[in-house]
């Protein structure tokens, strides 16, 4: 049932303003944190009151302009954007609080802010997208918007890094702009309300071809291999950016835009006729275990994170790509799942950066002693990642499996037990020598970092412990990803 809603654009509008009010708040601190905290925290009440609706099957939309019949500014909360939104709006929060503390002293606040605010509205306006056209508009903002925070230092490895993220995401949408032009001209529509618009009409090579024009353009963000290098490059940003960039906003939309071309473009039945899926799920298996074989080799902790991310996004392209309702379950709980655990992890590494000045992995040995509760946080993190039963990877991997064995893809079995192993290589010496190795420090005194920092720390990796236990008791469903998944398959 669709019930028109003014909700749904306030969404984002309210970072939006935030974004406006912190600009003209010039350097007062004061209005500056109290506008970023308010925003954060209306936005998260707004999509949180859709939520019960969204649960009965209520499908929130406002047409905003219409410039065309079929063309148009238009919103749309069905469950999957909703859950999109939600995890996204969770997270504005957290790294809000996390990022007040962590920029304390730092130059050009307000710009940061600022913008920091942008990439979150444009974020929940891609959630929200009711067709192609205002998704294409949002995603496009969210990389002008994230360039300025790339580049917040202004050191001459920021600027080049900012020059690779526009080319590799500015070229990315232009071939989301060129394939929703195609899908216009195929069917008279951009709308993303449907389980699938296209149909084999159009000709199996032009199908072909529009395939893979959407799904380069929004890989370039989801990272699939080799559209991937501007992400590690992009790790000269500020953490809380860098937490912006692998858990809330960027990469997740570029996911997020391939769920929508395969559930809402083309549809399970077309692409299972088609086979294009195969091809995409061979490269995502392919990206999994290159970017982790990658990441054991990166002896800078936020570099190891990038590609860590790589990897860790590859699992919602090959859920999403497997064509089944079990592989389409760890593709919505992946959103989720990955970014608190992520979120965490660069949580850890900015706390630890701030605390000691440590920015390297061979040198965390007994960093555990000095900031015990951090070093539990990225543990959960890890054990999380590397899939132990009764965290939220371990869901992920559960369900893939069990997707793969669905499509008759036994190998997806293998891909997640080698994901597993490598995971274990490159995340749990750090736990290791975190805790069991003597510091190198004389003497040592347990010091967290302030509360700004730790809380927000803490919390989402008590997500992941949570989420993890729930799904695993009797009569515990995921909720409002069991809704996405009924919604993209017409269940």
């Amino acid at each position: 049932m669709e019930v028109q809603d003014i909700r749904v654009v306030l969404a984002p509008a309210v970072s939006l303003l935030c974004a406006a009010l912190v600009f003209a708040s010039a350097e007062r601190t004061f209005w500056r944190r109290f506008f970023s905290l308010s925003a954060a925290a209306i936005k998260l009440l707004i999509i949180m009151s859709m939520l019960p609706g969204s649960l009965r099957g209520v499908v929130y939309v406002y047409d905003l302009v219409q410039f065309t019949p079929g063309v148009g500014l238009a919103f749309r909360a069905d469950a999957l954007g909703m859950f999109f939104a939600a995890v996204s709006a969770t997270l504005w929060l957290f790294t809000t609080i996390y990022a007040i503390g962590y920029m304390e002293g730092e130059p050009h606040r307000r710009r940061f802010f600022g913008f920091f605010a942008l990439c979150v509205s444009t974020t929940v306006g891609v959630s929200f997208a009711e067709n192609l056209l205002t998704l294409f508009l949002f995603y496009e903002t969210l990389t002008i918007c994230t360039y300025p925070l790339v580049i917040h230092d202004e050191t001459p490895e920021a600027m080049k890094a900012g020059r690779k993220y526009l080319a590799y995401t500015l070229t990315g949408g232009a071939f989301v702009l060129l394939g929703s032009v195609i899908v216009y001209g195929l069917t008279g529509t951009m709308t993303l309300s449907q389980p699938g618009i296209l149909s084999l009409e159009s000709g199996r090579v032009t199908l072909a071809a529009l395939f893979v024009c959407l799904i380069a353009g929004f890989g370039v963000k989801a990272a699939i291999m080799p559209l991937h290098s501007w992400l590690p490059s992009a790790m000269v940003a500020p953490t809380p950016v860098s937490a912006l960039l692998h858990a809330v906003a960027v990469v997740k939309v570029g996911a997020f835009g391939i769920l929508r071309v395969i559930y809402n473009i083309y549809g399970v039945e077309l692409l299972d006729e088609l086979g294009f899926c195969d091809y995409l799920a061979v490269l995502a298996a392919f990206t999994i275990i290159a970017a982790s074989v990658i990441a054991i080799f990166q002896d800078n902790f936020k570099r190891r994170l990038a590609f860590s991310t790589i990897s860790q996004l590859s699992y919602i392209v090959l859920g999403a790509s497997l064509l089944t309702p079990y592989g389409a379950t760890a593709a919505v709980v992946h959103l989720a799942n990955q970014a608190f655990a992520k979120i965490t992890m660069f949580f850890v590494a900015g706390s630890i950066q701030r605390k000691t000045g440590k920015t390297t992995v061979h040198e965390l040995a007994g960093i555990g002693y000095r900031m015990p509760y951090t070093m539990a946080a990225f543990t959960v993190a890890a054990l999380s990642f590397v899939g132990v039963p009764l965290f939220a990877g371990f869901v992920t991997k559960w369900y893939l499996s069990l997707g793969g064995l669905q499509a008759e893809k036994w190998w997806v079995v293998l891909v997640m037990l080698v994901s597993s192993l490598l995971n274990a290589v490159y995340w749990l010496p750090i736990v290791y020598a975190a805790f069991f190795k003597a510091p190198a420090d004389a003497v040592v005194e347990v010091h967290e970092s302030n509360w700004t920092l730790l809380v927000p720390t803490l919390v989402c990796a008590a997500y992941v412990i949570v989420f993890g236990i729930t799904v695993t008791v009797p009569g515990m469903p995921f909720s409002l990803a069991n809704a996405a998944v009924e919604f993209v398959f017409g269940m």
